[in-house]
């Protein structure tokens, strides 16, 4: 390890490490424009100049300057301060005094270190340019004239979200960021590029014009738009979540989050649920609590009743349903609403075991039945980065589907996952980190689970330090509640085999309810979707961002996410529901808070009281290992209206009618 000197004190800093990372390390902050931690190195700012001795008797970029044994480095000396005073300013020649105006406004790195580096008035008194505004899609609004060139956006873009759709054309003081043919910006990750930019040049378009960050109120929650569990900061004004951002955890998301995490939040206060409805000679009609539980009591179900959890719903919602459920005298729990019916009796046979993170690290990768670009994109981007940083080869058994790296497709026949070509199992068998990903159109065919299973056997893909066998689910409730038991060994088909007399459908909105045709359904949700459309009783419920709640992402994590605001109308936390309705069905829950329903839950499964990844240990349950010779289906059909908020959300709609249609907007000039 080099030993260097900054600002005279001496720190050992690791091989390889630059000297703006050397800087960082002995307490010194260095301002910076084009440089991320995660992004490759540019060196087009300057901003970050320091002085380093040996070396040229001039300041040097710390960003792309290796360190080196006995440098000594300054970071606040006279000659340091005057050049980062003549980059500011260079900077600053072209860029509009639009501030007051610019939605990046106390959240801009250019406006915070103009304040040390610049000028009270500018030198400058030619015409400053004017850059037309370029087309990036619903997500993303550009005032391209304030843009630095710092090209942060263009590097995610194609390292990152592995989408070469933004680029620079010109050189110079002409030099211009755009979209491809400027079309919307083809990836689900394209939000990311907002945060990225130092400057306003790029902003989010849903969020424009409505609210200052000093004046949210800032909550720490987990998304629940799929099972990566990303870890997001709410920011809400009054009643009403303005935006979802992503939070750093290098476990889980690093620090993105997907276009459906953030900007699904318009769809929260659309098409809500905030009163109870009965359905009275074929029409929902409004009614009073007491009236809807009396009509449930009426139907005098004894023990024939179900609880069917839906994709959102989070551990204490789920435990204080079954506690309810379980309480009647029935058994009757399912959260694979779509009719998966996997085995589960090994919880680690159906969990990501690799982690999240640690998935980059693979060598060879198998995807059977598995769009992780739309089942997970986080998980994707760490797919990603083993191929492009690490050289991984992917092969993949489904339908065909860009994934931004090269995958060797082997067709999408079932049957294969037994039979594998032999240029794939060979190489399965010759990597010393072997990953097999096993994905929501895989678990939708009878024998893949089980054949996936021995072909990992047979490749030594579960060894010590590494266990290269994972499943990727869709559903954020999915873990959670496979750890609550909401699994029949025939998935929802036994529920249905079963016709019980009551049946609660947790927001499950995705259920083929003519199946239940003879059973009250008592839908407890937050949006007024397929679910509420067929419910016979309708209990108003909090969605995600108005209760505290915990939930397991797709590889076991355990997180807690916080109340950011409260649910509208006569809208109820879901457990109180639950809690409220056993005093009218006679029966005791054995809890009357909140804190209380969480105790017990822990107590039933302690796993969930402990945050981060629960130990499932390992065991392979032996199943049937001959899938049928028949396609593989593709588990989502559009990416962007998955639930019943993304689904009340116009931006959500506008990015499936845009990017996944074709459909074409005009939009007028600002």
């Amino acid at each position: 390890m080099p030993k260097v000197t900054v600002d005279g004190v001496e720190i050992d800093v690791p091989q390889g490490a630059t000297v703006l990372q050397a800087c960082e390390m002995a307490g010194k902050e260095i301002p910076r424009f084009c440089y991320h931690e995660r992004l490759s190195i540019a060196g087009n700012c300057r901003m970050c100049l320091v002085e380093v001795a040996p070396g040229p008797p001039k300041p040097q970029a710390s960003c792309a300057l290796p360190t080196a044994e006995g440098q000594v480095i300054k970071t606040d000396s006279p000659m340091v301060k005057k050049a980062r005073e003549g980059v500011m300013e260079f900077l600053l020649i072209n860029h509009p005094l639009d501030c007051p105006i610019c939605d990046q406004g106390g959240e801009c790195d250019l406006q915070d270190q103009s304040i040390a580096y610049g000028r009270g008035a500018t030198r400058y008194d030619e015409n400053k340019r004017a850059v037309t505004e370029k087309y990036m899609g619903p997500i993303v609004k550009t005032v391209m004239t304030r843009c630095i060139q710092c090209t942060r956006c263009v590097r995610f873009a194609e390292e990152v979200a592995g989408v070469e759709d933004i680029g620079a054309i010109g050189r110079g003081e002409n030099m211009q960021i755009t979209s491809y043919l400027e079309h919307a910006v083809a990836s689900e990750l394209s939000g990311n590029i907002v945060d990225l930019c130092p400057v306003g040049a790029l902003t989010s378009k849903p969020y424009a014009f409505e609210a200052r960050p000093w004046e949210l109120t800032k909550t720490l929650g987990i998304d629940m738009m799929d099972a990566v569990g990303t870890n997001v900061r709410i920011d809400s004004r009054g009643r009403q979540v303005l935006r979802v951002l992503p939070r750093i955890n290098d476990d889980v998301n690093e620090e993105w989050a997907s276009d459906k995490t953030r900007h699904h939040v318009d769809g929260l206060t659309r098409r809500r649920l905030d009163r109870p409805y009965v359905r009275k000679d074929g029409q929902l009609v409004e009614a009073t609590w007491a009236e809807a539980f009396e009509a449930i009591k009426a139907v005098n179900a004894g023990k024939s009743v179900a609880a069917i959890a839906g994709d959102m719903a989070d551990c204490e919602t789920m435990f204080a349903a079954k506690a309810l459920i379980n309480a009647l005298g029935s058994t009757l729990l399912e959260g694979r609403q779509t009719g998966l019916d996997y085995d589960v009796s090994s919880l680690s046979a159906v969990n990501f075991n690799t982690g999240i993170a640690e998935a980059e690290n693979a060598d060879m990768i198998l995807l059977i039945g598995a769009n992780l670009r739309w089942e997970a994109p986080l998980i994707n981007t760490r797919i990603r980065k083993a191929v492009w940083k690490k050289g991984a080869k992917v092969f993949a058994i489904g339908p065909e589907k860009d994934q931004t790296y090269k995958v060797a497709w082997l067709g999408d026949d079932a049957s294969l996952v037994a039979k594998l070509p032999a240029a794939a199992l060979d190489a399965l068998k010759g990597a010393e980190r072997p990953l097999i990903i096993v994905g929501g159109g895989g678990l939708a065919v009878p024998g893949i689970h089980g054949a996936a299973l021995a072909l990992a056997k047979s490749v030594n893909a579960v060894k010590d330090g590494w266990n290269g066998f994972s499943v990727v689910h869709m559903a954020a409730s999915r873990m959670g509640g496979l750890m609550l038991g909401y699994a029949q060994p025939g998935g929802i088909k036994d529920i249905v085999a079963a016709k019980p007399k009551l049946a609660f459908f947790l927001g499950a909105d995705e259920v083929d309810f003519t199946d239940f045709a003879k059973t009250l359904k008592v839908y407890v949700g937050h949006h007024g979707d397929k679910g509420a459309h067929a419910a016979d009783v309708i209990l108003p419920a909090a969605a995600w961002t108005e209760k505290d709640f915990t939930t397991v992402n797709t590889e076991g994590r355990v997180q807690r996410s916080e109340k950011a605001v409260f649910a509208p109308g006569d809208a109820r936390e879901d457990w109180s529901i639950f809690r409220a309705l056993a005093d009218t069905l006679g029966v005791s829950l054995g809890f009357d808070s909140f804190d209380a329903c969480r105790a017990a839950m822990i107590a039933a499964v302690p796993a969930l009281g402990v945050e981060g990844v629960a130990d499932y240990g390992w065991s392979a349950s032996k199943l049937p290992a001959k899938p049928e010779a028949r396609a593989i289906p593709s588990p989502i059909q559009d990416f962007y209206l998955t639930n019943a908020i993304c689904r009340a959300s116009p931006t959500m709609q506008r990015c499936s009618d845009e990017i996944l249609h074709g459909g074409e907007y005009a939009e007028a000039a600002e």
